[in-house]
């Protein structure tokens, strides 16, 4: 079984979700507004994700296809400092809700996130599907999905995607969530689900769910 206060912290997230829902955007008034925010200059203009020099290993968020809603708080979190960037804030500061609405919208409306071959990840494949509930960690499936690819939430906020995500990021972001540098998911459960990972947990993680998805 997994500690109660782990098990509270994911009732807690399913409640948060629940009551977040948002209203649609107009992707073609993102479209135009994710190119004036300079969007396209980190996430590619098809939220491909991408690298901050030619060349250079990929570093940004893949956004291509990710639930709008899922954006849409993210960039709220960024705006009030609850995810902390100061580069992402100083962007989107001076933005309404409907302008974030808008650009989730766009980036929601194109290409899913494709996976890239990765080495071998048995480890990241393991606790994905399974955890480990003596140190708990819980499976990362049991919100993401089996493959990873959420369905969008019916009237709340949607679990993202991380199917095909880039490894880099993904590895960043679970470092991030298990420091507690970043700390903005429902009831904290991101951080308490990889409070017991270890490094090489985490690279595994992120290779298996950064390479494609099993046919």
């Amino acid at each position: 079984m997994l500690p109660s206060s782990l098990t509270r912290a994911i009732t807690a997230c399913l409640l948060g979700l629940a009551l977040h829902a948002q209203a649609a955007g107009d992707p073609v008034a993102g479209r135009l507004k994710a190119e004036d925010g300079r969007c396209f200059e980190c996430h590619g203009e098809r939220g491909e994700g991408g690298a901050p020099v030619a060349g250079a290993e990929p570093k940004f968020a893949k956004l291509g296809g990710q639930h709008a809603d899922y954006l849409v708080k993210q960039l709220q979190d960024f705006r009030s400092g609850k995810r902390a960037n100061d580069f992402m804030r100083m962007l989107v500061r001076e933005l309404d809700d409907a302008d974030l609405r808008d650009i989730a919208a766009y980036f929601a409306s194109q290409p899913l996130m494709q996976g890239s071959p990765q080495p071998g990840h048995d480890t990241g494949a393991r606790l994905y599907r399974e955890g480990d509930a003596a140190r708990g960690v819980i499976a990362c499936a049991s919100c993401h999905g089996e493959s990873g690819k959420t369905a969008p939430a019916a009237g709340g906020l949607s679990v993202p995607i991380v199917r095909g995500q880039d490894a880099r990021y993904l590895e960043e972001q679970l470092g991030h969530w298990r420091s507690g540098f970043r700390r903005n998911s429902p009831g904290d459960v991101m951080n308490q689900a990889t409070r017991a990972l270890t490094d090489a947990e985490v690279r595994a993680l992120s290779a298996y769910l950064a390479a494609p998805a099993a046919p």
